[in-house]
Parts: C-alpha cells; structure tokens; sequence
C-alpha cells in the first residue's frame, strides 16, 4: 500500500469513475470497459473496503462543456468531503479539458482526496504530484486536439479526391471499385425525378410534400444498420434533403455546413447546423464527379427558389406563396429604410390586408416607415403583369395542354411500381410460407402473418392507381376556344376560383423587387422587373371611407333606375350583359343586386297596373302600338325614355308616354306609299 494512503483517507469510500465517449465505443470496445470496472479490484486492494461506482456518463465525451451528470455528482460528494479516493483506470477518463481538470484538482487538494489510476496513487497537496498532474490534464487535451487535426486532415485528403462518404445519399450507392452510381432500382430513380420535377411545377418543398402525401407515395430511406433501403411516407426533412444536395447534380460535396455552437444558462454548450457561405474556400467541390438526376442548371434555379421561399435568418427571402390574397407580399422593400414590407390583415368574413414598413417600430419603438391599403396597389400591379404575360398566353396555354398528359403519366408510372413492389413482396413472403415445414407452426404463423400484410399492400397499391389509370381517349381541345381562354387571361385571373398562390408565383416569377414609398396623394412604386427594366407607377391612395370595395356612384344610379321597371334577376342580367363587374370584379348576382338597392334604400320594382314607369313592351302594349315603332320614336326624340345600361331595357314614363301630343304622333298612320293622296276619312 503507498506511503500516500491515510487511515484519513480509507475512512471514507472511494469512487470509481467509468466513461466511454461514443455509444460505438459502447458496443465495439467492451474490453476497454470490463478494464475500467476491474479497477475497483485494485481500489479494494489499497484498502477501501467501500467503493462506489459512477458509470452515468457512458456514451458522454469529456472534450468539452457537455452535460455529464455522474461528473457533476462525484465532484459534489468530493467537495462535501465525503470521498477519500477518486480512481480512474486512466485519468484522462476524468477529463479531457483543463477547465474541468483543473475543478477536480482544486477541490481535491482542499479536502484532502486522493486521485488513483492502474499504476500510481496522486496526493494533490503535493507539488510534485500537483506538477504531474498538471502535465497529465495537458496532455490529454492535447492528444485528443491531435486525433481530431489528424483525422480530419486525413477525411480532407479523401475529400480532395471525391472518395470519402460519411453516408451514401440515398439514390446512390458505391459500386466495388469505389465509385459512386446510382442505385438499380426503377422504383427509385423515378421517385428521385419525380421530386425535382415537382417542386419545379409547384414552387415550393412543401406544396411537394402535400402532394406526395395527397397520393400517398412514400419515399425510399437508407438504413443505419445495413445498405438496403426501407420505404416510408415522405416528410419534409428528407424532402429538404434531396433538394439541397449537389450529390444528385453530379457533383462531389465535402462540408457544405458547419456547427455553431453557444452556451446555454446552464453553462453547457449548444451546437447548431448551419449551411456555410456561399464562395466559402474550406467547401470541397468536384463537378462533373458522377452521373446525376439533373443537370448543374437546373439545380442552381431550385436553390434559388428555395432561397426565396426561405425566412430564416439565415437565408432570408420572402416566403413561399401561401393562400393570403396579398399578392406582393415578400416583393415591396422600404424605400425609406431599405427593410422589406410586411403584411397585416383584418376582417373577419373577408380579409382586408394592409402593406406597412414596422421595422423601426419592432427594434427601436419608432413610428412606422410608410404604411397603406393593399388592394389598389395589387390591382395596379396585376394589370402590369397581365400586360406582360398577355402575348405568350395563347402558347402557355398549348404548352399546359401537353404538360397534363405528362404529369398523370409521372403519377401513374410512380404508382406502378410501387405496385410491383408490392408484388413482389407478397410473392417473396409466399415463397417463404410455402417453403417451412407445417409443423413449425412458431415459424408458419409469422411469415403467414407477414404474407397477408403484403397482400394488403397490394390491394391498397391497386385501389390507389385505379383512379391514375388513363381514361379512354377524349376529343382535343377546340384550338379555337383555347385560343379564347388565352385571350381572356385577366377573366381568368379575376375568377374567384383561381389560385392565390399560382397568382403570387406568376408576380415572382416577372418581378425581382418592388421598392415603395408614399407621398400625401400616391403610393410610388419603382418595379424592378426581371430583365432589369424599372418602371414607375403611381397608385393614387384613398381618402379614409372611400374603400375599393364600395360600388361606383353611376352603377348606383343605373341599379336605381334599372329597379323601377326590373325584378334583381333581370338587373344582374343586363349589368353583366353589358359588361359591368362588381366592385371587387366579380359577376353580378340577384343577391348582390339587393345588397346595393338595400344600402342605397332604392325600392323593389312593382308590377301594379298603375306602375309609374314602363318597358319598351309594356308601353307599346298600353298604346297599341309595334314595339318596332315605339323604339323608332324613341330614337327619333318623340318620346322620352332612358337606358341606363347598354344592353339594358328601356325604362318610360307613363305619364309622358300618355301625353296627347306623343300619342297622336305613334299612333298617326303612315303616308299612302303610292303617289296618290291619302283619302281622308268622311266620317
């Protein structure tokens, strides 16, 4: 026993302290931990008869500010003076870091523990054990630092020459001679396509993500434990994942990220992922490395969308589209301040949203820069758009038509071979039922069970592509009546059925930016189009009360005077005859007609035979006349009538209609068309 050891020090029980650092040294290196747990035999050899040990921090690296309870817990009872001893079968399993290195020490030499490893005991209190000790702890934080430069030196070197995988991406894996390809599987290849498609088609990881999952298509997924792939319902991790790795443009990628790491409020460290910035020199990059799903181009454009579609710190942008009905939002940047504008909505049954500039009112508590009503600026800009895209709508609309068959065609084929799959499958798992003995009924009744679950994936795959079946062939579109809709692209726009989110698309898809300010009578807008033309517009701002929801003044007055010979129905007819939208650009209805008569107090028209007011067919009627003939007379100013509307009735005034003067006039006979003189009548 050392001269160091005290009847002082075996009164108190000794505490043996065991850590691995990686839950691989777990499972691999179980020799390294029986070694750790013999050494409380050498602790009991010393002269402790009670030995506790501490064995929390299995799986727990001690390199830096990581939170390892069974540390925390043997350094307490030491500091209460409750340990004679603290053993270690190395004591670099104590620690790795001189701030904790140097915790333990001190405590140690104020209460008097001893420190204990395979092959010498260390009293702290002494300087030259303090000195070696001292030595040890930098040592052992330097030896780790020099595992970590030489592995990651050596990963770098691999990089370099494009043949180090952490993990295979999934899509891909790697041939015997080292090199990467892709993976055999038809059902794979297709479904790796088939999200770069979509997400160019939609605009966004998620609507992709909605959309598989709408059709119920799963994703293939690489297993930890072995190289064969598992298929499960997609999410957006793995999504984001295939997006935004180069892998599967053909090129060799090495540290595309980096963790940032900050300290909690309890002293640990929190590390966070982060991609690095684009240019950055530490970036391993190898074009042109392997055969790719798509090409260099195409996978630059859908990071850059995403880019767009991103809010996070990190990647600013303004957001993916969503069902809001603003149309810019994302698009309008301060003029003032250079901070880009935000959306606030009101309203309950209809949602009325406002653009403002809150930046200095979020951080400093300031006024807001400029603020205003959406709706007249999204309606100014749509116009521009619809300009815009108007010549090419007639040969965007052929190109949709021939797009269709081919996005059912992509749907289909995925759901196809998921179906073969499933086949297989259940033949497989058949295979194997037939193939044990009946007796075995442990063995029988498992792969029976396992066959009849994949018989029903086989019938769900088959219920599931019954509907993506092609349908017998139909008659092509009229090329006149598509060229129609082409010409009519703002009726299509202004459909209520339309999608939102397609319209925001479309903006961004023109519109680089929008930079904004506003005066005391316009809104001024610079708009920056892609092509890097500007154009300044002007939006005249609305006085307060006058909202853009609000019916013009002259089509009030045609509901006013349309109402004194029509029912509702027949003013919704004759307003959108003539081509007189809402307000808001909708079709006119009987209910909508009654909205307005209601809030302007205009009475219903009446049908009484003493009506004050008439039609053209009901005054020709009253005088006995053609209508041909009334409506030549009112042509000719003989009698008055008012149309309020172009395709509108005729609305008379019976009491003007009944004057003697008028009437003798409609009713006069016409002159005899031969040359001879009428013949007055002798009665």
């Amino acid at each position: 026993m050392s001269e160091k050891i005290t009847a002082r020090h075996l009164a108190r029980p000794a505490m043996l302290y065991i850590r691995q650092s990686t839950a691989h040294q777990l499972v691999h290196n179980e020799e390294s931990r029986r070694l750790q747990y013999a050494m409380a035999d050498r602790l009991r050899s010393l002269g402790w008869r009670e030995v506790q040990i501490v064995d929390d921090d299995l799986g727990k690296s001690a390199a830096g500010m990581v939170d390892r309870p069974g540390f925390q817990r043997l350094v307490s009872q030491v500091s209460l003076g409750k340990i004679g001893a603290v053993g270690a079968r190395e004591l670099s399993r104590l620690a790795r870091n001189n701030v904790d290195w140097q915790r333990l020490m001190e405590v140690c030499r104020y209460v008097d523990t001893l420190l204990v490893d395979h092959d010498a005991v260390y009293d702290v209190r002494h300087a030259n054990d303090r000195l070696l000790l001292g030595l040890k702890g930098n040592l052992n934080e330097y030896e780790l630092d020099l595992l970590r430069v030489r592995a990651f030196e050596a990963r770098l070197e691999k990089a370099r020459r494009g043949e180090y995988y952490a993990r295979v991406a999934v899509g891909y894996r790697k041939a015997p001679e080292g090199a990467l390809e892709k993976h055999p599987d038809a059902r794979v290849q297709h479904t790796i396509r088939l999200v770069f498609e979509k997400v160019l088609e939609f605009g966004s990881a998620r609507q992709v993500l909605l959309w598989m999952r709408a059709h119920g298509l799963e994703v293939p997924v690489n297993r930890t434990d072995r190289g064969d792939l598992v298929w499960k319902g997609v999410s957006y991790a793995w999504l984001h994942m295939v997006l935004t790795n180069p892998i599967y443009a053909g090129a060799y990628a090495y540290r595309r990220t980096m963790a940032v790491a900050t300290l909690r409020a309890d002293g640990t460290r929190q590390r966070r992922v982060i991609p690095r910035p684009a240019g950055d020199a530490a970036v391993v990059l190898l074009p042109d490395h392997h055969e790719g799903y798509i090409d260099r181009a195409t996978f630059d454009r859908i990071q850059t969308l995403m880019s767009r579609n991103s809010q996070s710190r990190w990647r600013p942008g303004p957001g993916a589209p969503r069902v809001g009905p603003a149309l810019l939002a994302g698009l309008l940047r301060c003029r003032r301040c250079g901070a880009r504008l935000v959306v606030n909505y009101s309203g309950t049954a209809v949602r009325v949203h406002r653009y403002e500039c809150s930046r200095a009112n979020a951080s400093r508590g300031e006024a807001r820069c400029i603020n205003f009503s959406g709706l007249d600026v999204d309606a100014r800009l749509a116009e521009l758009a619809l300009e815009v895209v108007q010549p090419g709508a007639l040969e965007a609309a052929q190109q949709l038509v021939r797009e269709e068959g081919a996005r059912q065609d992509a749907l289909r084929e995925a759901l196809e071979l998921e179906l073969q799959a499933a086949r297989y499958t259940a033949e497989r798992a058949q295979r194997q039922y037939d193939a044990v003995e009946p007796e075995n009924r442990l063995v029988a009744e498992e792969l029976e069970r396992r066959w009849n679950a994949a018989l029903e994936r086989v019938r769900e795959s088959e219920r599931r592509l019954e509907p993506a079946r092609p349908e017998p062939a139909c008659p092509p579109l009229d090329p006149a009546r598509l060229a129609a809709l082409a010409a009519d692209v703002a009726r299509v726009w202004h459909d209520p059925a339309s999608d939102v989110r397609l319209k925001k698309r479309i903006l961004r898809t023109l519109i680089e930016e929008i930079v904004v300010d506003v005066d005391e009578h316009d809104i001024l807008l610079v708009v920056h189009w892609k092509g890097g033309i500007h154009t300044e517009v002007a939006v005249r701002r609305r006085r307060r009360g006058n909202n853009r929801g609000q019916t013009p003044a002259d089509v009030t007055e045609a509901v006013r005077l349309l109402a004194r010979v029509s029912s509702d129905d027949h003013i919704a007819r004759a307003l959108n005859a003539s081509g007189i939208p809402t307000a808001r650009g909708n079709p006119w209805t009987r209910e909508l007609v009654r909205s307005v008569r209601s809030s302007h107090a205009i009475p219903v028209c009446t049908r009484e035979g003493d009506a004050e007011w008439l039609t053209l067919a009901g005054a020709a009627q009253l005088v006995g006349v053609a209508e041909l003939t009334l409506k030549r007379a009112i042509e000719r100013g003989v009698v008055a009538a008012l149309r309020p509307v172009s395709r509108g009735p005729w609305i008379i005034s019976k009491a003007a209609l009944l004057r003697p003067s008028v009437l003798r006039h409609i009713t006069k006979k016409p002159r005899a068309q031969s040359g001879e003189p009428a013949v007055p009548n002798s009665q």
